[in-house]
This record gives C-alpha cells, sequence and structure tokens, in this order.
C-alpha cells in the first residue's frame, strides 16, 4: 500500500475542511493511516529477520550440537518478537483509543517516535546476535577444519571450491592475455575513480590490508585478482610463490604490501604507468566470503607530466576490456565526499552495462558526505539510483575508513557500524538497513557472484569443448602423423638431441682429432710461414744465413703469436667437429627441422661462453720450441714425409699464385679462341710487362726477389715499343706473382731432387753434391712441430675441452629451460601454437569440468 500518498492526500483534505469536527474526523484518520504505516514496516522488519535467522539455522545444520547450545538464544529471539507483536498489538489497541480522543494526539506522535527508535535499537540487537552466533560459526568451522587426522577436511582446505574456479581464471589469465570473448567466466571488478576507496572496499572484504596506498599518487598501477575463500587461519600466498604472509601479524602485512607494490612496478615496462598483467593473489581467512576480485587501476581525468602521455586511455581500456565480459559482475566505486558531477566512472560503467544487471553500486566515505552535505535527499537519491545515469542491482553505502592508513579493519569496522548507529541518513529513513556497511556488502557481492557463476559456468565448458574440437581437428588433418607435443615436451626432446650429440664426440678416434687439428694448424698458418719464415730465408745467399734465418724466424713466431693461434685450432676444431655431428643429425630420415633455431642457438651460446683452458697456451709454447730446435732427421721415412710436405705446400701456394697471374693477365690465346673471352686494356698491358719480366728471369735463373731501377726502367722501354706505357710501380706490382711463380718453381725442382738426396744430408756431403736441402729440413722442423702440436691439443680436447663443452652446453640448456621468452622465440610456427593451445585448453577444459561437478555436489 501507498501510505505516503494517502497521508499526503489526507493532509491536503484536512487543510480544506472548514468545520473542527470535520478537522479532528480527519486527524484520527491521519493517525490510522500512520499506524498501519508502522504495522506494516514492522511486519517487513519481521520477515526479514525471520529470513536471516532461517539463513542462519541452515548454515549451522552440520554443527549439530553447536546449534542446540544455541537453541536458547533463538528462544530469546523468538520471546523478543513476540514482546515486539505484543507492542505492536498495543499500539493498535492505543489507535483505537486516539480514535475516540484528540487530545492524546501528541502522546500518540510521542509514542511513534519512540517506538521507531525501539525498533531501530532490536533491529541492531538482532544485527549484534547475528554477528555473534556467525562468530561462534566461523570458530566452529575452523575448529573443525583444524581437526587432527580428519583428512577429508585437509583436502576441502587444500582444495575448495573456489580455489578450483579461481584456478581455472590463473589458466585463462595465462591462456587469452588479451582477454578474448571465449573468456566469459564470472569475476567481481572493480572500478571507480582514482582514490574513490575501491581498493580499501576490497580490504574491507578481505578483512585485511594488504594493498599499499599513498597520498593522491597512483598505486594501483596493474590489474589484482584477489581470490578470497574460507580458511582457518587468515594468509595471502600468490599464485607463483610458496611462501604465505600471515595477515594476522603487522610486519608480514607489510611485507605483503611491499610484494605487491614490487610486482606492479616490475609489471610495468617500456616506459608505460599501467600494465594488463595479472597479479593473482589468494587471502583465506575465517569467514570470508569465497569470490574472485579483480581491482583494477583507478579512471583519471588529468595525466601528470611524471605518467605515460597515454595513460588515461590505457587505464579506460583495461577497465573496459574487463567490463566487457557479460558476465563480470561490476563493482562501482563512487566517493561521496566528492561532487557527484566529477565522477568519470559511472558513465563508463553506463556505456558497458546499460540495463544495470550486472552492476553494483557502492558509495563510500558516506561518514564525510554526510558531514558535507546539507541536503540528505542527495544521497538517497544516489543509493535509490535516481541520481546517476546508470542502473543497477543493488545500491550500498559504506564506510571504510578514517583517513588514518594506520588503522585496522576492525578498528575501521567498529567506526563504521558506529557512525551508522547514529547516523541521520540512517535513522531519518533515507536508506535500509541491508544497504548499509560493507559486511552487507560483501554478503550481496558473493551471492551475485555465485548466480552468476552457476548460470554461466555450463556455458563456458560447452565454448571449451567445441574450441577443443576444432583445434583437434586442425591438428589431425595438418599433423596426421606427428606427436602432439608443447613447447616445453619439444625443449626437453631438442635437449636430449643435443646431448646425444655432445656424447658422440667421445666416438672421434685419436687419429681423426690429430688429422683434423694438423690441417686446421696448417691452413691457418701456411700464409704466415711462407711470408713470414720459408720467403725471407729462401732469398738469403747461402746454407748458413737461411738457417740463421729460420731460427730466429721461428723463435719470434713460437714466443709470440704460435701458442695463441694453436689454442685458437684446437678450439675451433673442437666446434667443427661438433657441427658435424649436427649437420649429420639433420639429414637423417627422422630429423625435425622445428628443432633447428634452438640446436643452432644452443651450440653459438655455449661456443660463445667456452674458453680454453689458461695454461694451455704456456705448455704448448715449451713444447713448440722444443720441436723446433730439432734439426736432425734420422730416417728416410721422415726425410720422405718432409719433402712431400714441401712438395704439396708449394704446389699448393704455386696453383694460388697461377690463378692470380691469370686474374692480371686475362685469358689465354686459347682461352680467346675456344671461349671468346677478351682481355681488358689493363690485362694487355699486365700481360706486356709480364713477358718482359719473364725474359729477365730467363736470363739470370736466380734472381733476386727485388727489381733493380735499371730493370724497371729496361721493362717499361720495352714495353713502351710494343705500343703500351706503364710506370714504375705498375711493373713491380706485376713483378711480384711474376717472380713468385719463379721461385715457386725453383722451390718445388729443388724438392724434387732433395727426395733423392737423404743419404748425402745424413752424411753432410749434400753441399758437395750441388744440392742444398735446408728447405727440406724447415719443413721438416715445422711438421714435427705441427704433430706434437696436434697431440697435445687432441689430448687435451679429448680429456678436458669436450667435457667442459658438455658442460657449458647443459648449463645453456637448464638457463633456456627457465626462460620461457627465450623457448618461444625459438620454438615457433603453427604446430607449436596449436600444440600449446591445445594444452591450454585442455587444461581449462578438464579444470572446468572437476570444477562444475564439485559445484553440482555443494548444491
Amino acid at each position: 500500500m501507498d501510505f505516503s500518498s494517502d497521508l499526503k492526500q489526507h493532509a491536503i483534505s484536512f487543510s480544506a475542511m472548514g468545520s473542527a469536527a470535520e478537522r479532528e474526523r480527519e486527524k484520527a484518520e491521519l493517525l490510522r493511516l500512520r499506524l498501519s504505516q508502522i504495522e506494516v514496516e514492522l511486519q517487513e522488519k519481521t520477515e526479514n529477520l525471520t529470513k536471516e535467522l532461517s539463513n542462519l539455522t541452515r548454515e549451522n545444520a552440520d554443527l549439530k550440537q553447536k546449534i542446540e547450545a544455541n537453541a536458547d538464544v533463538e528462544k530469546d529471539l523468538q520471546q523478543r518478537k513476540v514482546l515486539l507483536e505484543s507492542e505492536l498489538a498495543k499500539l493498535l489497541k492505543e489507535n483505537s483509543d486516539v480514535q475516540s480522543t484528540l487530545v492524546q494526539q501528541e502522546t500518540i506522535s510521542e509514542k511513534y517516535e519512540g517506538l521507531q527508535e525501539e525498533l531501530m535499537q532490536v533491529q541492531l540487537k538482532y544485527q549484534k546476535e547475528v554477528e555473534r552466533l556467525e562468530k561462534e560459526n566461523k570458530e566452529l568451522r575452523k575448529s573443525l577444519m583444524l581437526k587432527a587426522g580428519d583428512t577429508a577436511a585437509r583436502k576441502k582446505i587444500k582444495k575448495s571450491l573456489i580455489d578450483m574456479y579461481s584456478e581455472v581464471l590463473d589458466e585463462l589469465c595465462d591462456y587469452d592475455s588479451s582477454y578474448d570473448t571465449q573468456d566469459h567466466l564470472p569475476r567481481v571488478v572493480v572500478v571507480g575513480d582514482q582514490s574513490s576507496g575501491k581498493t580499501s572496499v576490497l580490504e574491507m572484504v578481505a578483512q585485511a590490508r594488504i594493498f599499499p596506498r599513498g597520498a593522491g599518487e597512483m598505486m594501483t598501477r596493474a590489474p589484482v585478482m584477489v581470490t578470497l575463500s574460507e580458511g582457518p587461519y587468515h594468509i595471502a600466498s600468490f599464485k607463483d610463490s610458496t611462501r604465505e604472509f600471515d595477515l594476522t601479524k603487522e610486519s608480514e602485512l607489510a611485507e605483503l604490501r611491499k610484494e605487491v607494490e614490487l610486482r606492479m612496478r616490475n609489471s610495468v615496462r617500456s616506459g608505460r604507468t599501467v600494465s594488463h598483467e595479472v597479479i593473482s593473489m589468494t587471502v583465506k581467512g575465517p569467514g570470508l566470503q569465497r569470490m574472485v576480485l579483480v581491482d583494477l587501476p583507478g579512471i583519471i581525468s588529468t595525466v601528470t607530466t611524471d605518467m605515460a602521455t597515454d595513460t588515461r586511455e590505457a587505464i579506460r581500456s583495461i577497465s573496459q576490456q574487463y567490463m566487457s565480459n557479460p558476465n563480470a559482475i561490476i563493482l562501482c566505486i563512487q566517493d561521496g565526499s566528492v561532487d557527484a558531477e566529477r565522477s568519470n566512472v559511472t558513465d563508463l560503467v553506463s556505456q558497458m552495462d546499460p540495463q544495470g544487471k550486472r552492476t553494483i553500486f557502492v558509495l563510500t566515505k558516506v561518514d564525510l558526505a554526510e558531514e558535507n552535505l546539507t541536503n540528505p535527499d542527495r544521497i538517497r537519491k544516489i543509493l535509490s539510483g535516481k541520481l546517476f545515469p546508470m542502473r543497477a542491482l543493488g545500491y550500498f553505502a559504506v564506510v571504510t575508513g578514517r583517513g588514518n592508513k594506520e588503522d585496522s579493519i576492525q578498528a575501521i569496522k567498529d567506526y563504521e557500524e558506529s557512525f551508522f548507529r547514529s547516523s541521520r541518513i540512517f535513522k531519518g529513513g533515507v536508506i535500509n538497513s541491508h544497504q548499509c556497511t560493507t559486511r552487507n556488502l560483501s554478503f550481496a557481492v558473493s551471492e551475485c557472484f555465485w548466480k552468476m557463476v552457476r548460470d554461466t559456468v555450463e556455458q563456458q565448458a560447452d565454448a571449451f569443448k567445441a574450441t577443443r574440437f576444432n583445434l583437434e581437428t586442425e591438428w589431425k588433418n595438418n599433423f596426421p602423423r606427428t606427436r602432439e607435443l608443447d613447447r616445453d615436451e619439444l625443449f626437453e626432446k631438442a635437449r636430449g638431441d643435443i646431448l646425444d650429440e655432445v656424447v658422440n664426440l667421445s666416438q672421434v678416434s685419436p687419429k681423426q682429432w690429430e688429422e683434423a687439428l694438423s690441417k686446421k694448424l696448417w691452413d691457418k698458418m701456411v700464409t704466415y710461414i711462407f711470408e713470414n719464415i720459408y720467403l725471407p730465408a729462401a732469398q738469403t745467399d747461402n746454407s748458413g744465413t737461411f738457417n740463421t734465418t729460420a731460427d730466429i724466424k721461428l723463435k719470434q713466431w713460437a714466443d709470440q703469436m704460435l701458442p695463441k693461434k694453436c689454442v685458437e685450432v684446437g678450439w675451433e676444431t673442437l666446434e667443427d667437429e661438433f657441427r658435424k655431428f649436427m649437420e649429420h643429425a639433420k639429414n637423417s630420415k627422422d630429423h625435425d627441422t622445428i628443432f633447428d633455431n634452438l640446436k643452432a642457438c644452443v651450440v653459438d651460446e655455449a661456443m660463445r661462453r667456452h674458453v680454453w683452458e689458461d695454461k694451455a697456451a704456456d705448455v704448448l709454447r715449451v713444447i713448440q720450441l722444443n720441436a723446433l730446435e730439432d734439426r736432425s732427421v734420422n730416417e728416410k721415412q721422415q726425410w720422405d714425409a718432409a719433402c712431400k710436405f714441401l712438395e704439396d705446400s708449394v704446389k699448393e701456394k704455386l696453383q694460388t699464385t697461377e690463378g692470380t697471374l691469370r686474374e692480371m693477365v686475362g685469358p689465354s690465346t686459347k682461352e680467346q679462341w675456344m671461349y671468346w673471352y677478351y682481355p681488358t686494356e689493363d690485362q694487355k698491358k699486365r700481360s706486356t710487362v709480364k713477358n718482359e719480366l719473364e725474359k729477365l728471369l730467363v736470363s739470370e735463373y736466380a734472381h733476386k726477389n727485388t727489381l733493380s731501377y735499371d730493370e724497371v726502367t729496361t721493362v717499361r722501354k720495352n714495353a713502351q715499343g710494343q705500343g703500351i706505357d706503364v710506370d714504375n710501380e705498375f711493373v713491380r706490382e706485376t713483378w711480384h706473382p711474376v717472380y713468385r711463380r719463379h721461385f715457386l718453381r725453383r722451390a718445388l725442382s729443388k724438392a724434387y731432387d732433395c727426395r733423392k738426396s737423404f743419404y748425402a744430408y745424413h752424411q753432410g756431403l749434400e753441399g758437395e753434391l750441388g744440392v742444398e736441402c735446408n728447405d727440406v729440413v724447415l719443413f721438416w722442423r715445422i711438421q714435427q712441430m705441427f704433430k706434437i702440436t696436434s697431440n697435445a691439443l687432441r689430448q687435451q680436447v679429448m680429456n678436458r675441452e669436450a667435457r667442459r663443452l658438455e658442460k657449458e652446453i647443459k648449463e645453456v640448456l637448464e638457463e633456456y629451460g627457465y626462460d620461457q621468452d627465450k623457448k618461444e622465440k625459438l620454438l615457433t610456427g603453427r604446430r607449436v601454437m596449436l600444440a600449446e593451445e591445445l594444452k591450454r585448453v585442455r587444461q581449462i577444459q578438464e579444470k572446468l569440468e572437476e570444477f562444475i561437478h564439485s559445484l553440482n555436489a555443494e548444491k
């Protein structure tokens, strides 16, 4: 019944009446209507109290003994209800007396106000009784969960319904960082303007001050997902950590706040102010309402100089991203101490949920609002949804502090209850009692959250089942004969393959190592031996000078660069042999190209880190100096090997020199006729000068390696006589390869002659026979040094360096195993992405089905 409109109508009629008798009858009628209104309101309050008492009785159904102990309390409440009904009957009786006399009007009005006050006191007392019973219920639940040997209870604590749901959401955060449309699982999204008190509301719900705070500074820089669940101890932990913070100790609370702040700052990269990266936290405690809340950065209207320029848009984007989930419950926080016109969040919420089907509005700092507002009706409009252009499921008024950040949660709760007990807003009937306090808000949000979960979770499970089917079909069509391995499994397989190849190094025989080392040593040093040792010594006039020059050059070489170069050769040979095994593995029929990038990167990194043993160069220097000092060839076999070594080396250099000359002088006459290759002008000049220089060498077979000025002039004039004009530098440039070829031909001829001179050398008669074989002895010394060096390097490779390489490769693999970014970079492609996605979807679906099973069991 609309008693207010009837009262107003009667008041108007009363003022319009003329006679005193009519006014008296109207007064009596007005009083009767007022009492009827009181009766209805009292009946509604009584029904609400009865419902709450019934809920409490059902909650304690499992604790039969304590419920029986509390029977007296329930009986007392029932007696109070009877007394209240008797008071109501008395009031109705007084109302009948009022109808008979108008003199008692003022007395009835006073009794009405007293009854209203008494009703409020009864409600508060009932609230206290309910809280006391709930507290006892918490203690009973705690003792039940801590009961020694109760395995079932322990399992329930470890994996409660809300924990299972939180695991699903954590999986979704990792699987779908962009918050794609297929993730429509409910969450409670806490949004509000900066410093509106949204974090404080969340702390009151969690019953602990778990978040960092600053005066006017943005503290929430990333979404924080908080899973609230019931447990025997009040503790908090992060998803990726095993540490538990005791929320009853201020020291651990301070550490928790520092950890949250550190994680927020670490999540912000590349000069940004806010991040999309989710920080996942679990809070457990006696009596906590089970739900999942996501605290988002506060909406701002101005970007300060210490923020990134896109901060405002980034925050709105994050908020819209979470609110766009059609099953997200939006907890819209509005600061009651500021003008409603300054609100940014209400417009944003109304855009995302225009019908208000999943929005709960919370007005914070109501104590400050009451002090600042002269018109309490403005608060009534806000809490009835008539002031802001948005709709909501429910409207709540809370007080989350007194401005002192050191206040405990209990102190804030006491202050909140004290405020509402004496508040003009509450006493004046501006808002209903169930719209007050964070405790009632927590109950309402939890109830709404679980209703949304029950209504939507099976649809989400079906959606992921369909996604899984589509992905499995794609895999069968694209990779029909390939094992379905995710990135971690692929990495482990690649690790095994690489370590197998490292083990294969032990299969290389000593002979193979020494041959490979000798070949690389010669390839690395042949140029230096010819240019810096052999050629300077060979230009000398006699055998003694040759040997002296060779000894000096060899000593300098062995003292300075030779040992270090040999160490480099040893390392490069080890690398080459290992890479040969890696390349050989690529040619096998079961080779999988998906590992190539990873294997190459691991090998490159291990090779980059590997450093040869420090003392190796010093050891090599000693044995190399000893080997080079020996110039006595004692066996014919060694002599022949040295001659062959010299011949092969000279032939190789001669071939290179011939190629250089061909490039300088161009194609031969035969090539011009057969292949139509024609020389350039420069090549024609080179050819003419070369022919003149060869004439000089024919006339003087033992010519020195330099041209005299007269010889250069002669060559120029002869070329001019053929119509070719060149300068002195041009002649000298052409002379070097021409003389090099002449010298190498002489050396090769000499090597052939020395093959038959071993016995003359052994008897010291080679000079008398006209054959000087110092070249052979020099190359024998170098050859012996290479053999000894190869043997020493081979021993070090097989005994130490191969093992050190294996250790370094294992270290690199270990590091890469923990580096998810590195694995994502090196193991790529649709096959990997599809396997990863399939793994995640299966995990999500399995966890969803497990959760649904437990949810249905709880029903």
